[in-house]
């Protein structure tokens, strides 16, 4: 296709879009991201959704965030977005100005959800990235063949490395993103993010067990411990907060003579010392609550504590805090006394029943083109321990699915506790968590019958809701 013909066919679709989503005046933003037209409206109700995906190219659309993002995928989206913001005349937004624009469409709980999702959508492709290798060593590492061939066991050595590498570095990941999401210099959320992950401090992991000797010094009267913030994300997002605040606070205190020299400084000192006086003891305090709530359930409720987690697990995966579980996971195989993640397949089969749900919504509209090419990736991706593309693509846009497949997961969970079924490790799931599913009391059966209740509930559930939601769709017209 030629360069004019391509730029006739980006400006047919922008016309179209622009008609379908209320009009020039119903447009108040736009920008993109890495596969989404973002557009932020006046008024949503005006725009005809449903048409939106019959549009050349688009490959389906959602409103988050208030914003409606339409998805169009890597590369051409900046091409189309060219188009659309000569068009439209919103030429020059920047992601953050959109943002504000559709803040001031929520509600504080939507706007704290929406900034929380910001915060991770930077650093989700290293995530996901880290999730997918994670898998493929689990499974690399039990074959023999591996451990005896010195090409495929260095292969494998480096799959283990990229595997690890951002999750050895989450929180200051994390603090990197949400400095630069809350109006901070990015740099600075890096520095306090390495200032956690120091390596004079006594690792977190390691104090936990017991086995290093930690330092204190004595701050204001107060004992300090000197202790790393492994796993400590909600630490790392309440830091990038603050030091973002902070770096706002002095760049219009401080003289611009001076500024460059003592603006940093100033922020960087100050959030030091909240770290490890104030918002590291709350921020370890929030995240032993919630992890230790979810443990506390698994162990004195039964099978109904396995069933709420399972349940909901994939809920905490909207928020980005489902990483926390990671360290709970390795403290349970380090206890003596328990030597067993328990957790694992519940998040796993948790996982399944998202699949399952895509599955169904597949189902629903088989004979759609677009949904087929949605479904189809994000069902395969699931298989392999992923399941934001299900979550995000699929589940989440259209509510259904997603309630369909918690329910899949909680009932998936309940024959988990009744297997006594865990693993022997952590950091995969689905088919490659099989390689690390604890093979007692035929534990790999009751693994395999575990994902498949899960998914054939979620996938059930979802077309029975869909039919339902059909019905009261068409008896209301």
């Amino acid at each position: 296709m030629s360069e004019q013909n391509k730029q006739e066919r980006y400006l047919a679709i922008v016309k179209q879009l622009v008609e379908l989503v209320g009009g020039q005046d119903n447009i108040v933003a736009s920008t993109h991201c890495a596969t989404r037209l973002r557009i932020v409206l006046k008024d949503y109700d005006k725009a005809q959704r449903d048409k939106i995906e019959n549009v050349d190219l688009v490959k389906g659309q959602f409103i988050a965030g208030n914003q409606l993002q339409i998805i169009f995928g890597a590369g051409l989206v900046n091409e189309i977005y060219e188009v659309f913001a000569q068009y439209t005349g919103t030429a020059g937004s920047t992601m953050a100005e959109v943002k504000q624009a559709a803040a001031q469409k929520m509600n504080p709980l939507q706007a704290v959800i929406k900034s929380l999702s910001d915060v991770f959508v930077d650093i989700m492709p290293g995530i996901l990235a880290a999730a997918l290798l994670s898998g493929l060593t689990g499974v690399l590492s039990q074959w023999s063949v591996v451990e005896n061939n010195a090409t495929l066991y260095g292969i494998n050595k480096l799959v283990s490395l990229a595997a690890n590498g951002i999750f050895n570095i989450l929180p200051m990941a994390v603090c990197y993103s949400a400095c630069k999401r809350y109006g901070g210099k990015p740099i600075l959320g890096l520095v306090i993010g390495a200032i956690m992950l120091d390596g004079s401090l006594a690792n977190a992991y390691d104090a936990a067990k017991g086995i290093v000797e930690v330092d204190s010094i004595s701050l204001f009267g107060l004992n300090i411990e000197l202790v790393g913030f492994q796993g400590g994300i909600i630490i790392a997002l309440m830091m990038g907060f603050i030091i973002a605040k902070l770096d706002i606070f002095f760049d219009k205190k401080i003289p611009d003579v001076v500024k460059l020299l003592f603006s940093p400084m100033c922020s960087v000192l100050i959030s030091t010392v909240l770290l490890f006086t104030i918002v590291g003891p709350v921020g370890r305090l929030l995240s032993s609550g919630i992890t230790n709530g979810l443990v506390w359930m698994t162990q004195n409720l039964g099978p109904i504590g396995y069933m709420v987690f399972a349940g909901v697990q994939q809920i905490i995966v909207i928020t980005g805090l489902h990483h926390i579980l990671g360290a709970i996971e390795a403290q349970l195989l380090a206890d003596p006394a328990i030597g067993r993640d328990f957790l694992n397949p519940l998040m796993s089969v948790a996982l399944m029943g998202q699949g399952g749900a895509v599955l169904g919504y597949l189902a629903l509209n088989w004979k759609d083109n677009k949904t087929k090419e949605l479904c189809i990736p994000s069902f395969i991706s699931t298989l392999f321990g992923i399941s934001e593309p299900a979550i995000f693509g699929v589940n989440l846009r259209h509510k259904f699915p997603l309630v369909a497949g918690c329910i899949g997961g909680a009932c998936a969970g309940c024959y988990v506790y009744f297997a006594n079924l865990a693993s022997l490790g952590f950091g995969t799931t689905a088919l490659p968590g099989l390689a690390i599913c604890d093979p007692a009391n035929n534990g790999y059966m009751h693994y395999i019958i575990a994902h498949l209740i899960a998914l054939a509930i979620g996938l059930a559930c979802t077309i029975l809701f869909g039919k339902m939601l059909a019905k009261k769709n068409t008896a209301a017209q």
